[in-house]
């Protein structure tokens, strides 16, 4: 088998690894109701904490 075939098969099995990645992904994505993503990102929001005040520039 010469080179560039076995490098075509090589590049057709990543694409084909890249593909199901991504649907597992956007699988798991579109399994969450609206309430759940909410509460999931009030839950980070609540876990970052407040911003920290900008403290002012000195006046010369």
């Amino acid at each position: 088998m010469r080179w560039w075939k076995v490098a075509g098969l090589a590049g057709l099995a990543g694409v084909a690894a890249t593909g199901v990645v991504l649907a597992r992904q956007e699988r798991r994505r579109r399994a969450y109701t609206p309430d759940e993503i909410r509460e999931r990102l009030h839950a980070r929001v609540a876990e970052a904490g407040t911003p920290e005040t900008a403290v002012p520039a000195e006046e010369d």
